[in-house]
């Protein structure tokens, strides 16, 4: 079902806004951006938004929720690589990447705008600043999975759990999204440490020392941070990899 005028027009001015936190858009860009036509999707936790394998006509943007990239191995078992959150645009390589190396399902209730391929490179065309803030998508993107890559391998259990609810905690800041100073963070036990190769008791192990230290939680669903200065110190999380400012 298309979307009324109000839900679009919410939707498009996110589109725009997030356009905007990546490249110099002229008045003309912007006008460009909401004209752009979208079917607009709910999908339930556990939901899969696209599939491995596929070969998908439209790259999704997500309006609210929280979305999930992963991995299917042979024995069934998944490796979740990546999350997204609300203004994402997880698969915007897909206009490239015809086939989908990887899935992507929703961890809760979320709502996207679904964009043809077609209208976005006919959009990019005739807008190439437009098509810089789409690349520059896909860079931070990348350097997020850098990180995860180091965050996995290289730092200790408590310290790599720390780092990565810093991450999440620090992206939903600048999006807009902590109520009451807690942010979304819908995974079970199991499939946060598939997301951080950690086993379960791993993974116990670690939440319960940062409790502990009343640095953190994790509870229904919902992160909590509870001393910002002294996580971020334990975690040496420094955001300039998330790039969450456009380079001058």
């Amino acid at each position: 079902m298309p979307p009324d005028r109000r839900a679009k027009n919410q939707v498009l001015e996110l589109l725009v806004t997030t356009a905007r936190r990546h490249a110099e858009l002229k008045a003309s860009d912007e006008v460009a951006l909401r004209n752009l036509q979208f079917e607009l999707k709910t999908h339930a936790n556990g939901d899969d938004v696209v599939c491995q394998g596929e070969r998908p006509d439209v790259a999704v943007f997500i309006v609210s929720g929280m979305l999930a990239r992963y991995h299917t191995v042979p024995s069934g078992d998944r490796q979740y690589l990546s999350l997204h959150i609300a203004a994402d645009m997880p698969d915007v390589q897909s206009l490239f990447l015809k086939v989908m190396d990887h899935s992507v399902c929703a961890l809760n209730d979320a709502e996207i705008a679904c964009f043809r391929h077609e209208a976005i490179t006919r959009l990019i065309a005739k807008h190439p600043l437009i098509g810089f803030a789409f690349w520059r998508i896909t860079l931070v993107d990348a350097a997020i999975f850098r990180q995860a890559i180091t965050n996995n391998s290289a730092r200790a259990p408590t310290v790599r759990l720390a780092h990565f609810c810093c991450e999440m905690y620090f992206r939903a800041r600048e999006a807009g999204l902590l109520r009451n100073g807690r942010c979304d963070l819908p995974l079970s036990q199991s499939q946060l440490g598939q997301l951080l190769g950690m086993s379960h008791i791993s993974l116990h192990r670690a939440l319960q020392t940062l409790r502990h230290e009343e640095l953190l939680d994790i509870r229904d669903g919902m992160l909590e941070i509870f001393n910002w200065r002294e996580i971020t110190r334990r975690s040496a999380f420094d955001p300039t990899y998330l790039h969450a400012a456009k380079e001058s």
